[in-house]
């Protein structure tokens, strides 16, 4: 331990300025045993500072290094366990509790008793010692081990002492006087204490010689002792002097603690009463302003706000402990109560009578007879009942009830008087579409569908061809859309139609905006939070059969909302029951008059659901307006599906020819005027559909209708419908029907030239079959030159066959071929000058073929044509320009 002790202080303390007087190995009691050192140790320099300090072998090598440092000064109590037995445990409390374990019990005794003197010399605190020996905690210890710290001089506390540097060069100076000291100890010894002896001998004649001053010395001191007797007794007198007046200033400080008592409790006091004046104390004015205040005028609803929110807060200020026992906080708070029933009571009735007035007021419903389609303005009223607003919040927080009864008050008149008011407006405008249709009619002089074809707005419902004046389709056809035709119903009538629907649209979306904003201003529904709400059925209309659940899709839950959004979107929905239902009907009018309506509301309807889906997409305007335009999105799919049921009911004439088909016109129609209603709206979407739809529609019953044509030919049906939808899809530039332009244009290129071969074997039909005949052969394996001596295909057939078709008779087959092909195709679609042109080109491209056999397999016969090329092209000008 002592070697342990030497390194400790020599690695650690010494470099620190410190000194080790105490130490000890632990280790944590209850835990792996980890050894430790706790030692305890002083400052060389004043003031000294004794600190209990914990050192640690360090896990990287052999050295001790400091883990942790506490001052003696913070050390309240040392428990060793037990006085009696032996125990190596012992604790050290300090901020908290350390337990330690020692290694031997005479460590643990001999460290406490180190910690006990220390602070005995220098702190002088009162340290609880416990389950300590009596025998530890005197002033000297038995010799042993603790040796080290016994004792009171504190340069005995320590058994080894550094020389100082003077020591250190006297003992250099002497060795080196005496140089043999190194190389003889015994000599350097024996010199030493020689000089030893010489300096005893001195150091007793001199203490011989100062005999006389220490008898000086000794007489003044005994004079200095009986001096302190004196001070002493002096002392005495004045410490008995000094503890009378000490009890009278016990007794004067015990007065002044009583009356510092008294003035604290007193000033609590005074707080109290101060916090129950000032909290729950309501002025004269505000009490008049609730009891008797005017609800009418600006100033007196000014003054009803304020009263009403000092009783809220005088009603709502958090009383302390006791203050609801004291007799005059229970006469106040049913002061209270009164004043909040009267009020809510005069402010609930005032209320519903303006309520109830407005409901029953007359002078804004609209006539029937109104020359501007608008609905009246409810700013007024908002304004009016706005100044209220604060009023209702304080009745919503102090009285659910009646709040939720004006909630409902609210509702029911107004729904009464929006009713009217929408009704009397969509009766304007049935009336203002309807005039449309009239003024149409007696324009055209179309009445019902006597002698013209009924419910089309467009040339695709004339299901017939031209000269079938007997069959008419008694349905929609692709774009039956009313009760007259396309080529009768002026465009203004639509466009009249567009800006009524939007003028409709238009005076609704700001009504409903307006009437929702206020809803949530003065009811104050802003904020979210789960409520029970006054209007809790759900509304169910029954409409052509079809249950429409708009308000309440779960109305088993209707106790219960999510937030107070909720409400507002049920009161709205209650105060604007009709508008659905009017909206569905005068689609359903817009939609008779003519199917061509159902592209313009959809457009319209489609922009105002994405306006209000923009400013709030919960709204009740958003909301319905989704549902009316699932109802118009219905429409028109049902438009489109009419269309192409009524292409596949399709008739031809078997007398006269096709020419350019109705339906494929009528697409061309719908499709220029889709074009100008869906140029930039938000659901083109819904029209490229419809137009892969329609377009499909148009390529199979074209098909149709031309492999049923008796009276034209196949190929001239397909090939002029074709380039006719071919030249609108360029024209129009729909890039959804791209692949279908494309796909026309292979079709009408296809029967073009089908057409043109299929004709041109008439002209030179024995011609063509006798080199059909010679290319038989020669694909049965006949050589080309051995073809001649065949007995149906030799020389002399062959200038037989040639000489059947001179220049003059190709002329009269050309002409003659010419005046059928012109029969053949219509005026409308102009193709007869590219397909006579087609007809020359693959005319000469068979008298090319014809002259190349003749060369290959009839070899030097010197056999040619009656005619030659620019005959052929001479016939086919001079044939075109005589027509």
């Amino acid at each position: 331990m002592t070697a342990i002790k030497h390194a400790l202080q020599r690695d650690i303390f010494t470099p620190n300025d410190e000194r080790l007087l105490g130490i000890v190995n632990v280790c944590k009691a209850g835990k792996k045993k980890k050894n430790c050192f706790l030692c305890a140790t002083v400052t060389t320099e004043r003031p000294v500072q004794v600190k209990v300090v914990k050192v640690k072998k360090s896990d990287k090598g052999d050295f001790y290094k400091r883990q942790q440092t506490w001052e003696l000064r913070d050390l309240t109590e040392v428990d060793a366990k037990d006085a009696s037995k032996e125990n190596p445990e012992f604790d050290l409390h300090f901020e908290k509790v350390y337990r330690w374990l020692a290694s031997s019990t005479a460590e643990k005794n001999s460290f406490i008793s180190c910690i006990w003197k220390l602070n005995q010399r220098y702190l002088r605190k009162k340290v609880e010692f416990v389950n300590v020996s009596p025998q530890l905690l005197e002033e000297s210890v038995p010799s042993g081990e603790s040796q080290s710290v016994a004792g009171g001089d504190e340069d005995a506390l320590d058994d080894y002492q550094e020389l100082s540097t003077r020591e250190e060069q006297d003992i250099e100076s002497m060795m080196e006087t005496c140089e043999y000291a190194i190389s003889n100890a015994e000599a350097f010894a024996e010199q030493l204490s020689k000089e030893l002896q010489v300096l005893d001998g001195a150091n007793i004649q001199s203490i011989m010689a100062s005999e006389k001053q220490v008898n000086i010395l000794m007489q003044l001191l005994d004079e200095s002792l009986a001096e302190v007797d004196t001070i002493e007794g002096k002392l005495s007198s004045y410490e008995e002097m000094l503890q009378s007046v000490k009890e009278q200033m016990d007794q004067i400080s015990q007065s002044n603690r009583l009356i510092q008592i008294s003035n604290t409790n007193n000033g609590k006091l005074l707080d109290e009463i101060q916090f129950l004046v000032n909290y729950m104390d309501l002025s004269k004015g505000h009490i008049r302003a609730l009891q008797d205040g005017d609800l009418t005028s600006p100033k007196g609803i000014e003054a009803c706000i304020n009263a009403s929110e000092a009783l809220l807060q005088c009603m709502n200020v958090a009383l302390r402990p006791g203050h609801e026992k004291l007799m005059a906080v229970k006469q106040q708070q049913l002061l209270f109560a009164e004043l909040r029933d009267t009020f809510a009571r005069r402010l609930t009735n005032h209320l519903n009578n303006v309520f109830v007035h407005q409901g029953h007021d007359q002078s804004s419903t609209l006539s029937q007879h109104t020359a501007e389609l608008t609905l009246p303005k409810h700013s007024p009223l908002h304004r009016d009942l706005l100044r209220y607003a604060k009023l209702m919040e304080w009745l919503k927080n102090t009285h659910r009830e009646k709040y939720e009864g004006l909630s409902r008050t609210y509702v029911d008149y107004m729904s009464r008087l929006y009713e009217r008011e929408i009704k009397d407006f969509f009766e304007v405008a049935k009336i203002k579409m309807a005039g449309t249709t009239k003024e149409a009619k007696g324009k055209f002089g179309l009445h019902g569908s006597s002698g013209k074809l009924t419910g089309s707005t467009s040339s695709l419902n004339k299901l017939t061809v031209q000269g079938s004046n007997s069959r008419r389709s008694q349905s929609s056809s692709l774009l039956d859309m009313g009760n007259m035709s396309a080529s009768d119903l002026d465009v203004a009538d639509r466009t009249k139609f567009d800006k009524i629907f939007e003028q409709v649209l238009s005076e609704l979306e700001p009504l409903c905006l307006a009437e929702q904003d206020f809803i949530s201003k003065f009811f104050k529904l802003q904020q979210n939070q789960t409520i029970t709400p006054p209007l809790a059925q759900p509304e169910t209309e029954e409409s052509d059969g079809v249950m429409l659940s708009r308000v309440a899709p779960q109305a088993e839950h209707r106790h219960s909302f999510s937030s107070e959004k909720d409400l507002v979107r049920l009161m709205m929905n209650k105060i604007f029951q009709s508008i659905e239902t009017e909206l569905n009907s005068l689609i359903a009018l817009g939609d008779k008059i003519d199917s061509f309506n159902s592209l313009y509301m959809l457009v319209k309807m489609s922009h105002h659901v994405w306006t209000a889906e923009n400013v709030d997409p919960a709204s009740y305007l958003s909301t319905t307006l989704g549902n009316v335009l699932v109802t118009v999105k219905r429409n028109f799919d049902k438009c489109i599906s009419g269309q192409i049921r009524q292409m596949e009911e399709v008739k031809i004439s078997k007398k006269s020819k096709v020419g350019i088909l109705l339906f494929v016109t009528g697409f061309e129609e719908f499709a220029e005027l889709a074009e100008t209603i869906f140029r930039n709206a938000e659901r083109r979407g819904d029209l490229d559909k419809a137009y892969v739809k329609l377009i499909r529609a148009v390529f199979m019953n074209v098909e149709k209708v031309a492999s049923e044509s008796q009276k034209t030919p196949r190929d001239v049906v397909m090939m002029e419908n074709f380039h006719h939808i071919f030249s609108t899809l360029s024209r129009l530039k729909i890039s959804c029907l791209e692949s279908e332009r494309r796909e026309a244009k292979h079709k009408y290129t296809d029967h073009l030239q089908s057409y043109v071969i299929n004709s041109l074997g008439q002209p030179l039909e024995k011609l063509n079959h006798f080199f059909e005949g010679v290319e038989a052969r020669v694909a049965q394996g006949v050589r080309e030159e051995e073809v001649s001596y065949q007995l149906a295909f030799n020389k002399q057939e062959l200038r037989k066959v040639i000489k059947e078709y001179p220049g003059k008779e190709v002329k009269k087959g050309l002409d003659n071929l010419y005046k059928k092909v012109d029969k053949h195709l219509c005026e409308e679609e102009s193709l007869l000058q590219v397909v006579w042109h087609s007809m020359q080109d693959e005319f000469i491209r068979q008298y090319k073929h014809f002259e190349d056999l003749i060369g290959r397999c009839y070899p030097g016969s010197g056999i040619t044509m009656e005619f030659t090329i620019q005959d052929m092209l001479e016939y086919f000008s001079s044939i075109a320009q005589s027509h």
